[in-house]
């Protein structure tokens, strides 16, 4: 298997990891309005003139982590400054949420940085995007044999 196709078997093990926890979050009462997967569903149906449909947010939301943030470690891995690769995971999920910060966040209505969210919405974006991270960078060094995890 090529190391692309190890990224994105990694990018969507980390979903799956970062998922679970946005169901805790969501489940616990912790800042509901922050829902990724609904804010995609809601701008591809605005944008592509359709009916909004959760499936298609969750597409969307498995394809993005496991496809583009997968396919970012295995490409940028040499490249990136250090050998651990649980931090270079965590490299890539910071650059991730800095990218949703300033694009998703502000296409969606909810301010860049999600601040007309509320200004905890930073913050526990960048904690899950760090746990993505994190299992991003574990599961690729594994599916790598990489002893520098």
């Amino acid at each position: 298997m090529s190391n692309i196709m190890k990224g994105i078997a990694a990018g969507f093990i980390a979903t799956i990891i970062l998922t679970i926890f946005m169901m805790i979050k969501k489940t616990m009462g912790v800042m509901p309005e922050l829902d990724p997967v609904h804010m995609l569903a809601t701008m591809a149906a605005q944008k592509l003139g359709i009916e909004e449909n959760p499936v298609i947010g969750w597409v969307m939301h498995f394809v993005i982590g496991s496809v583009a943030w997968g396919s970012a470690i295995a490409i940028f891995n040499d490249k990136l400054p250090t050998d651990s690769q649980i931090t270079k995971g965590i490299i890539v999920g910071i650059g991730a949420w800095f990218l949703m910060m300033i694009g998703p966040m502000p296409m969606s209505g909810s301010g860049l940085f999600g601040l007309g969210i509320g200004p905890m919405v930073p913050v526990a974006a960048l904690i899950l995007h760090i746990i993505f991270g994190v299992a991003l960078g574990a599961s690729y060094a594994k599916l790598t044999n990489s002893d520098n995890s």
